[in-house]
């Protein structure tokens, strides 16, 4: 029996789960919810997909009829949004999954899969964090698994919007710091595993590709940079690249992204700049790009099956979705 899966927000986020529910063997996506009616809307239409808005004006019904024909709601709404919507989730007894923009407190649980799957198996709801802090959890996490990791420290450049947001504004010729420290990122990822030791920092960048991440770590023992890489190659969704190969630079990683056929350029993977990864005296030193419109991706298809309890073992469940979403290809 496959898992019934409505998408609330047909955004950046929401178009992109939409899609990837509907590769996977155990999943329906029974229905769109979106305010909107413009070109987004239509492409999703004309291929079948019912469509709901909040109040059920001139389309398949309501977000609350979408809602009661579906086993999950993946709440891909606007920050502050989807909290507001979990009270009508909770109503109709419908299991929910918000985003990143909001607080752990929403749901009580922050997901990423190979960190909480265990602890997200037939949970009522539960948060996918957000494109840095799972980037984050997946790296820093792998690291403290195998016991190479004392404390991180990172800076964040965050790209200053969405590629189809560039016409609407956006900073330029200048960067924006954000003031507070840690930056929210740190906190963050230890929603998801408190025994991270992380400190971070971050900036806007006038730039629109992605987000680039500089860390120092100490680490424990003296382990060389070929077992620091090890740990790293073993995450499924870890992939190094290479500046010698002529993917230095963000623009360069998205363009081998769109010729291995990835769906809109789409890197789901944390992408190391391998040159960069550097182990001295006990301490790493690395670099790696950040898709904020993927990343997320296949982390929300683990929290579905997690939440349905369909499938028990995270590995498992990383391992269809990202058959899925032919991560393994690079």
């Amino acid at each position: 029996m496959t898992i019934r899966v409505g998408v609330n927000g047909y955004g950046v986020i929401g178009k992109r789960v939409a899609d990837a529910v509907r590769l996977q063997t155990d999943m329906e996506l029974v229905g769109v919810c979106d305010i909107a009616d413009d070109w987004r809307i239509g492409v999703v239409r004309d291929q079948g997909v019912p469509i709901y808005s909040p109040s059920g004006a001139a389309r398949a019904g309501s977000l609350e009829d979408m809602a009661a024909g579906a086993d999950l709601v993946v709440d891909c709404t606007p920050k502050g949004v989807a909290a507001k919507n979990a009270v009508l989730y909770r109503k109709l007894g419908v299991k929910f999954i918000v985003q990143g923009g909001e607080k752990h407190e929403v749901t009580g649980h922050s997901f990423v899969a190979d960190a909480t799957y265990a602890s997200a198996l037939n949970r009522p709801s539960t948060r996918v964090v957000s494109c840095n802090t799972t980037s984050i959890v997946r790296v820093f996490g792998a690291l403290r698994r195998a016991g190479l990791l004392r404390r991180a420290r990172g800076t964040l450049l965050r790209r200053a919007l969405d590629p189809w947001e560039s016409h609407l504004g956006g900073i330029m010729n200048t960067l924006v710091p954000e003031a507070h420290v840690p930056s929210h990122q740190g906190p963050d990822a230890q929603t998801v595993d408190p025994a991270l030791d992380l400190v971070t920092m971050a900036v806007k960048v006038p730039e629109t590709l992605g987000h680039m991440h500089f860390w120092s770590a100490d680490l424990t023992g003296d382990p060389t940079r070929d077992e620091v890489r090890a740990v790293l190659s073993a995450s499924p969704r870890i992939a190094f690249v290479r500046e010698s190969e002529g993917l230095g630079a963000l623009n360069a990683v998205k363009e081998r992204m769109l010729d291995l056929g990835r769906p809109r350029g789409d890197l789901y993977e944390v992408a190391i700049l391998e040159e960069t990864l550097t182990v001295a005296n006990g301490e790493l030193f690395c670099a790696y790009m950040v898709d904020n419109q993927a990343i997320v991706i296949p982390e929300t298809i683990d929290a579905v099956r997690a939440l349905m309890g369909r499938e028990q073992e995270a590995a498992v469940s990383m391992r269809m979705t990202n058959q899925a979403l032919a991560i393994a290809a690079r």
